[in-house]
């Protein structure tokens, strides 16, 4: 099935598990965020190793270990963090330029390109602090 953006497993791994992280009292390791998201273990290693390059995350090892946010929830946005993982949000592009198209009117009414629009906007207003857990870690 297709979709008119596509968000990889590794940005929302990214996201949710920052989002977990920013909501949790203490210090959360990577097998309680595997466990808690049901993400494969592996993957979400290979991200969080992206997140603490990218100082999101601090990290801490041994038995005690695990992540910590580096900035304040409000001050991360939930698109900052998918350009980090997937790039720049690209619009919808028609493989007929409009010069060349032969409809008087668009035949997608410039809604991928408007969706994509809206869809950024959102990301950009959103930051890790707008989201609460639903039962407490």
């Amino acid at each position: 099935m297709s979709t008119f953006i596509n968000i990889s497993e590794a940005t929302t791994i990214a996201v949710h598990s920052l989002a977990l992280i920013a909501n949790s009292k203490q210090i959360i390791n990577a097998n309680k965020i595997a466990r808690i998201t049901k993400f494969s273990q592996n993957h979400l290693s290979k991200v969080l190793q992206i997140l603490v390059k990218h100082n999101y995350l601090s990290s801490l090892r041994g038995p005690t270990g695990g992540f910590t946010l580096i900035r304040q929830p409000n001050e991360i946005s939930l698109y900052e963090i998918f350009k980090l993982i997937e790039g720049e949000l690209q619009s919808f592009q028609c493989t007929i330029t409009c010069q060349d198209c032969y409809f008087d009117t668009c035949l997608f009414g410039n809604y991928p390109h408007q969706f994509t629009e809206n869809f950024q906007q959102y990301l950009m207003e959103k930051t890790l602090g707008d989201f609460k857990l639903k039962k407490v870690l």
